[in-house]
């Protein structure tokens, strides 16, 4: 589904979110500046916007992962375009099957991508498994604002308004009615924060963003 609409992906994440998806990641990413991580996985990475962004850590070494092959396409040329094919690896990897050795890296990030897991406590694991002790995980995920106005403009425009617009730009009403579908479907705020708790995550918090439309959740991995 994700090489299908891979080649519009970007133009439309702009589109539906009127560009605020392009905040959230700088928040992301000034969130794991003060940890100065030298090594920084992300998972899900995509068409590699939130990768690219991560340069801002200063890390040595940023790796983008996914399991789509057109996504990952464009997010090599959007690397290379930006001469940071030195610090930025992008490659297939599977979020439940890292290929990694444990404790290899300082940060873990993931964008729009864990509601995608097929088994959420497996990739949450694996993700464990390859950060350090004391390591940080961020992630940035849709979310159900909870006011009941905001709620209900939220709901018709995810379930309507969203397939449309994945109809007149990508051809593809399906995907983007499951876009909307998984984001209506996920825990998040209190329910996703016991999830990595259950995972052996510590230190966990929800910063809800946008009148709660997404949420940035930070923990660690205990030392």
């Amino acid at each position: 589904m994700f090489d299908k609409i891979s080649s519009n992906y970007d133009v439309l994440n702009r589109i539906i979110s009127g560009g605020i998806d392009i905040l959230w990641r700088k928040k992301v990413v000034s969130l794991l500046i003060p940890e100065k991580p030298k090594k920084v996985l992300d998972v899900a990475t995509g068409t590699g916007d939130l990768a690219i962004e991560l340069i801002k850590t200063n890390a040595n070494e940023i790796v983008g992962v996914d399991i789509s092959e057109g996504m990952l396409k464009i997010g090599i040329n959007k690397v290379k375009n930006r001469k940071l094919d030195n610090t930025i690896i992008m490659e297939i990897g599977d979020s439940e099957k890292l290929s990694y050795p444990d404790n290899y890296f300082d940060a873990a990030t993931v964008a729009f991508g864990v509601r995608n897991f097929e088994n959420l406590d497996k990739g949450l694991s694996e993700i464990r498994r390859v950060l350090r002790t004391g390591g940080n995980l961020v992630i940035l995920e849709t979310a159900v604002p909870q006011r009941f106005l905001v709620r209900r403009f939220y709901n018709f425009y995810t379930s309507k308004i969203m397939p449309l617009l994945g109809l007149m730009f990508a051809k593809d009403i399906s995907a983007y009615r499951y876009l909307s579908n998984s984001a209506a479907a996920f825990p998040f705020g209190t329910a996703f924060n016991n999830i990595l708790i259950k995972n052996g995550f510590i230190k966990v918090k929800n910063l809800p963003q946008t009148f709660g439309v997404a949420s940035i959740y930070c923990a660690k991995k205990p030392d």
